[in-house]
């Protein structure tokens, strides 16, 4: 089998400017952040960004590299909104899809599995459609659900009986008319908050329920950060959470994987259980051994979180930060954030 090991700037080399790129990770948890430092030493700019966000879109933000975001939050958990992004975001340096959290998991889940846009609950009756005008509302072709044993178990009021009938939406918008942005190519149905919706309770139309239509996040590329590796793409967390690195990696035409250690394929479940194997090699083009390569994020149990770095990082004018620990290479980083922990000391 192909051995899929190279550097993070080899990694890196392999995107380009304006590619959708997903970044795995949750808030500071395991994050790719020295796949990101290799990304901030390129030229690569004007990237649409899908993250559940953390120091990865702060320092892409900071840096002017993103040109649109979608993720449902931007965090750095003991610090609630991420203040270089906060900064990016107000002075308005990116555009920004919001989503729900579960709306953001079943985009990548129909991204993943080459679905146009998954229904889903969440968003219904939320701010979200009206942020996104884009997105799209649809309600079951099956009405109450359909027996596998013959016929409907029910059907929807005012839709045809026989098989066969229309499957759009009430109040569907006609093929092809989905506006652009997050909901183009989700397929039809009503827009969200748009006319016609007064006076009809949230998720409900003629009485049937409807579903926010997620469109899928389909990703040019995805950056991941995992515990262990092998050389051919398989790839272990052995934290609380996989998080949705598996998913991004799917959902991704190519892949790239940093992880605290290349082991062989054998030790892989060794000293693990086999659910610990979150990604297939078939999903992944590229492996990069980067110890602490999460840093300043956590990635457990191999090491915490830097509370007191990420502190710094969080109160620290962005090219005061930039200038002394991301001017050169990763053993650099390296060898700065040490010097900085020492002057501490």
């Amino acid at each position: 089998m192909r051995d899929k090991t190279m550097t993070a700037d080899e990694a890196v080399s392999r995107l380009e400017s304006g590619m959708t790129l997903g970044i795995g990770g949750w808030g500071s948890r395991r994050k790719p952040m020295a796949l990101v430092r290799a990304l901030l030493r390129s030229r690569i700019t004007d990237l649409t960004v899908v993250s559940c966000g953390g120091p990865d879109i702060g320092m892409l933000a900071a840096a002017g590299r993103i040109r649109r975001l979608v993720a449902a939050f931007v965090t750095l958990d003991s610090v609630p909104l991420e203040p270089h992004y906060r900064a990016a975001r107000e002075g308005g340096a990116l555009e920004l899809a919001e989503v729900d959290e579960a709306m953001f998991l079943w985009g990548l889940r129909a991204a993943a599995n080459r679905l146009p846009f998954l229904p889903v609950r969440a968003g219904v009756g939320s701010d979200v459609l009206r942020a996104n005008p884009g997105l799209r509302t649809v309600t079951s072709p099956y009405g109450e659900g359909w027996s596998l044993f013959g016929g409907r178990a029910g059907a929807a009021p005012g839709r045809p009986e026989a098989a066969g009938g229309g499957t759009q939406g009430a109040g569907a918008a006609p093929p092809g008319a989905a506006p652009p942005g997050l909901g183009e190519g989700a397929g039809a149905g009503r827009p969200g908050g748009g006319e016609g919706t007064e006076g009809v309770d949230a998720g409900q139309t003629n009485g049937v329920e409807e579903f926010v239509a997620m469109p899928a996040l389909r990703l040019d590329a995805a950056l991941v950060h995992v515990n262990r590796a092998d050389r051919q793409g398989n790839g272990q967390y052995l934290g609380p959470d996989p998080y949705f690195d598996d998913l991004f990696c799917e959902a991704a035409d190519a892949a790239y994987v940093s992880c605290e250690r290349i082991v062989d394929t054998a030790e892989l479940t060794g000293a693990a259980a086999p659910q610990t194997l979150l990604l297939q090699r078939h999903t992944v083009t590229g492996v990069v051994e980067a110890p602490h390569g999460a840093h300043f994020t956590s990635c457990a149990p191999d090491h915490e979180r830097d509370e007191a770095f990420q502190r710094h990082y969080a109160t620290t004018p962005w090219a005061e930060f930039a200038d002394r620990f991301l001017t050169g290479d990763e053993h650099a980083y390296r060898s700065a954030v040490r010097d900085w922990h020492r002057e501490r000391s």
